[in-house]
């Protein structure tokens, strides 16, 4: 019988963890209708991107095979997946210094699960935001043209790429003394990746010195794989390189997160 309740004891507290964190998951989406401010600027944000890139750009930019709607808008969806990282790293800077973790942590409960219920539920937020944009996209004429499972495999990879940069956010959020200083140390990283990159232009126009660097990093091969995925064309290379970023990177900042969480929680 103590065999079998040292062996039942990590399952046990496994499934406590995870109970824990799917309540704390729903909390944050039960949160999201109450600021309905924040939501609407959310969606605008990435719609005025696609407005702005394929009404004002769209015949100054040439691209291979010359449709630039259906190359901006891979793009364009890694890019607001990039950024939502700043929602991940403020709104955890605002639980820590809002005591909001002294609170959680006087509560029978699993230490992680705040953690883990904010990356949980700015995934599903990010999902949410990710349909709306590919509605709007094929309003403005992009269209997917490889298949319903290739396309679903590029939906499943940018959720996972949104998961991967919210790690990143989480551990910048808990490691700045401020919301403030986490707004700004959350946002300015973001910009040279996804403008370095192939998102928006060719990465051979760029200039020459820049273009190692703008073709392997994630951004670029992840709307790589997608632009793949969606349309057709080398698809192996850039996923594998893809999966590889997004799992490197999710392992180190996910570490990172809960280390440096564990440490604050424990103060």
């Amino acid at each position: 019988m103590a065999k079998w309740s040292e062996m039942a004891q990590p399952f046990g507290a496994a499934r406590w963890t995870v109970a824990d964190s799917l309540v704390i998951t729903r909390r944050y989406l039960t949160h999201i209708p109450r600021i309905p401010e924040l939501v609407f600027f959310t969606i605008v944000q990435p719609i005025i991107f696609i407005l702005l890139f394929s009404i004002v750009f769209g015949n100054a930019i040439r691209v291979p095979g010359g449709d630039y709607i259906n190359f901006l808008l891979p793009g364009i969806y890694v890019q607001t997946m990039a950024f939502a990282t700043t929602s991940t790293c403020v709104g955890l800077a605002e639980d820590l210094h809002k005591g909001l973790v002294d609170r959680f942590r006087a509560l029978p409960m699993a230490r992680s699960a705040v953690l883990v219920g904010r990356l949980l539920s700015d995934t599903v937020k990010n999902a949410l935001i990710l349909a709306i944009m590919i509605v709007v996209g094929y309003i403005v004429g992009f269209r997917i043209t490889n298949g319903f499972f290739p396309a679903l495999a590029g939906i499943l990879l940018l959720l996972l790429f949104a998961f991967t940069f919210a790690t990143i956010g989480a551990w910048i959020g808990l490691s700045m003394k401020s919301v403030e200083a986490a707004n700004m140390a959350g946002m300015v990283w973001i910009f040279p990746l996804t403008f370095v990159s192939s998102a928006f232009v060719p990465v051979d126009s760029m200039p020459s010195w820049i273009r190692p660097f703008a073709h392997n990093q994630p951004v670029t091969v992840t709307v790589d794989a997608l632009r793949a995925l969606f349309h057709g064309g080398p698809t192996l290379s850039p996923l594998i390189q893809s999966l590889v970023w997004c799992v490197l990177v999710t392992a180190i900042c996910l570490t990172g997160a809960i280390t440096t969480y564990t440490r604050v929680s424990s103060h």
